[in-house]
């Protein structure tokens, strides 16, 4: 074989080669773009940090709890101390601003005037008012057969209740001059209250009443 035709032989294998190499890689890189195609197809899509998408589902539906049908804190009326009372709230005796005065009625009585304090409204139960005397546990019973009704006070609105210390004949008995009032007798703040020098004998009280006159206690 002539030099000549052993270079062209060598040149067009060479060429073929390099053919069936392009042609490989072709198909290879083909198969892996659609391997990677395939994959990210697949895949879904990694959603960016802080997105709505990420942790959407977690917990859901907890969204504004306690913004509705909540206890109530921090609605109602100031109670002085930074905190709110619930409106209807029962009364007890350090929401309410007293007053005590000596009336010449059935024989002499003191009258109690009840009033809630500014920014309060709260509920007078429909209960006989605890007054007390001294520490000895002297306590005054009811100078009324019927019940009372419940009172709601705020603003200007009273309460009144009418207390006989002395419903005995006889001479004697014991002289204060304070009484102590409580809204029932678990109110855990009762108030004293000034009355003058007064004789304490088996001593009534009437339920409270919105009007003065009814606050009378009967002979």
């Amino acid at each position: 074989m002539s030099g000549n035709r052993r270079k062209a032989l060598l040149v067009s294998t060479a060429v073929a080669c390099g053919a069936l190499l392009m042609t490989a890689c072709q198909d290879t890189d083909a198969a892996a773009g659609a391997g990677a195609a395939q994959g990210s197809a697949s895949a879904p899509a990694a959603a960016p940090s802080g997105s709505p998408a990420a942790g959407a589902s977690k917990g859901s539906g907890t969204a504004g709890k306690g913004t509705q049908g909540g206890t109530g804190t921090g609605t109602g009326a100031d109670s002085g101390n930074g905190e709110k009372k619930p409106v209807g709230q029962v009364c007890g005796a350090n929401d309410i601003s007293w007053s005590t005065k000596s009336e010449t009625q059935a024989g002499g009585y003191i009258l109690i005037t009840a009033k809630a304090k500014a920014g309060i409204t709260c509920v007078l139960p429909a209960a006989l008012p605890t007054v007390a005397f001294g520490s000895d546990g002297t306590q005054a019973g009811p100078a009324e057969q019927a019940a009372g009704k419940q009172i709601t006070l705020t603003g200007n609105t009273a309460a009144y209740a009418g207390v006989n210390p002395k419903t005995t004949k006889a001479n004697g008995g014991k002289e204060f001059n304070s009484i102590i009032v409580a809204v029932g007798d678990n109110d855990p703040n009762p108030e004293s209250l000034p009355v003058g020098t007064i004789t304490v004998d088996k001593p009534v009280v009437t339920n409270w009443h919105t009007s003065a006159k009814d606050a009378v206690p009967a002979v």
